[in-house]
């Protein structure tokens, strides 16, 4: 029997009343509000990171062209969503432009007269409420699994997970896809009692999740698997719906689904799929990234290649350790006494994971985002026990300590998020965002000459950041302040290596880039 219908049962016999809903709504609202701060400030003060630019792009050309031809690697559905809010932001855009999708970024963001900071906060703010929507799922799943009690233990490691902030504050589709499929995990479990309407709900949300990114696909057949051993003739509705969800992401864009196949693109036997040529397209693209040779940095050394433990290693690093406790009690005790729940919970998250782990790009958590966000629903199990409430209140500390420079956290054990860089590189610290802090802390240093070696999206001039480029002229030359992001420091060739080493550093801006001086 699990321990929330044992509490109810000895509510019952001892006359007990239930407890009250005020509290509970009143710690929900509080522990959302606490999210949405810190997601807003997050939003506001960080520049574009490397994905957003080529994303809403891509949403630009969805409300002015209504076309599809962009960034079709990444279904259409988050990007429809980051344009609810640019279709505030007066965008200019050039119906003639015809260059790739790196590019429309640049010239939606720098070259049109928009305003960058507002056009990015614009596409990220429809994410921010998403992402805390879903913080609404998890406090229900969990709660549904265990008690009340046990939904608000949930809902504090998701609320105060630094990873959730970063991702869910940016506008990019990894924290909406996994949103969206621990919402059709939840109503397949509500499904148990009423499939009617809970199973059609279900597909909506797989199929906003297919719609979304196309790593969901690794999940559809472990809920449908779940969908048909509950329900089976009734499953087809989870099919169907989602699959008319996918399709009408597409056709909200252009609605006689006009496209030309890339050229290019790699061979893969996708075509039986019943989805839009352009899905299967991105998804043979996607197919293509995983062909190619990506670099790594992990503990300290660099690599080309990947590593299958780097998923793992790196969630170790960037999670509090409050909340790694917490996951692990969860999981056991969900395994012992809730089996039902742990397939809900811990078959999409650990299919999830093994198909991140088995990928060739060790380039940040976000690709294991779904961890975080499944066993913050598992550790509501272990709501009751005495220790989970300071482990939750370490998990708060250390969230509350890092704001607002979420993206390069990592827990005490690793040294922080000051240190974060030692250990690792790319989205887990030094993703572009930094460029506009920097530019403020360059007025600290006036008249020197400049160097930059520069890792993002951004355009540095737009900013007021004037330098040039240190690899590009001979060493005797490069004097002054050399300004390297700290995911160029962890890749640095031959040449920027001299160059690091015959310098001193002399200052850090947001934990992403490091200021060097040199002789």
């Amino acid at each position: 029997m699990s321990h929330a219908t044992l509490q109810r049962t000895a509510e019952v016999r001892t006359g007990a009343p239930p407890p009250r809903r005020w509290p509970f709504t009143l710690a929900v609202t509080a522990l959302l509000a606490q999210m949405a701060i810190a997601m807003v400030t997050t939003a506001v003060r960080q520049t574009p990171t490397v994905d957003e630019p080529v994303h809403i792009g891509a949403a630009a050309v969805y409300l002015e062209q209504h076309s599809l031809r962009y960034n079709p690697e990444h279904p259409p559905l988050g990007k429809l969503v980051m344009a609810t809010g640019l279709a505030f932001a007066g965008l200019r855009l050039d119906q003639g432009f015809s260059g790739d999708q790196t590019e429309l970024g640049r010239h939606v963001l720098y070259e049109q007269g928009n305003d960058p900071g507002e056009v990015l906060l614009l596409a990220r703010l429809p994410m921010i409420v998403l992402t805390l929507l879903f913080g609404l799922v998890v406090f229900r799943f969990a709660a549904d699994i265990s008690t009340r009690t046990g939904g608000l233990l949930a809902l504090a490691l998701y609320a105060f997970s630094p990873d959730v902030i970063a991702h869910g504050s940016l506008a990019t589709p990894d924290v909406p896809v996994t949103g969206f499929l621990l919402t059709s995990a939840w109503l397949l479990w509500r499904a148990r009692d009423d499939p009617a309407l809970h199973l059609p709900l279900a597909g909506l949300a797989l199929g906003a999740a297919v719609a979304t990114k196309m790593n969901a696909l690794a999940a559809v057949a472990v809920l449908l698997v779940l969908a048909v051993w509950r329900h089976r003739a009734q499953a087809a509705w989870l099919v169907v719906v989602a699959l008319a969800v996918v399709w009408a992401s597409y056709l909200a864009v252009d609605p006689l689904l006009r496209w030309e196949s890339p050229p290019d693109l790699p061979s893969a036997p996708v075509g039986w799929l019943p989805l839009p040529e352009p899905y299967l397209d991105g998804l043979r693209a996607q197919i293509g990234f995983e062909n190619r040779v990506w670099g790594g940095y992990l503990f300290g050394t660099r690599y080309e290649g990947s590593h299958w433990y780097y998923l793992p290693a790196a969630l170790l690093v960037k999670t509090p350790v409050g909340a790694l406790l917490l996951w692990c009690a969860g999981v056991v005790a969900l395994l012992r006494e809730k089996r039902e729940a742990a397939l809900h919970l811990l078959a999409p998250a650990a299919v999830l994971l093994l198909v991140a782990m088995s990928g060739n790009r060790d380039l940040g958590v976000r690709y294991a985002i779904a961890v975080p966000v499944f066993l913050a629903v598992a550790a509501a199990v272990v709501a009751h026990r005495r220790w989970a409430v300071l482990a939750a209140a370490l998990v708060a500390v250390s969230s509350l300590w890092t704001f607002p420079y979420y993206l390069p956290y990592s827990n005490e054990v690793f040294g922080g998020p000051s240190k974060t860089h030692l250990h690792l590189h790319d989205s887990n610290v030094d993703w572009g965002q930094d460029l506009g802090r920097l530019a403020e802390r360059l007025k600290r240093y006036p008249g020197e000459r400049l160097w930059l070696v520069y890792k993002g999206a951004g355009v540095p001039e737009h900013y007021g950041v004037h330098a040039a480029d240190p690899r590009e002229t001979e060493p005797d030359d490069v004097h002054g302040l050399l300004v390297v992001s700290n995911t160029a420091i962890a890749r640095a060739g031959d040449r920027l290596r001299a160059l690091l080493d015959t310098s001193a550093p002399i200052d850090s801006v947001g934990h992403s880039i490091t200021i060097f001086r040199r002789p």
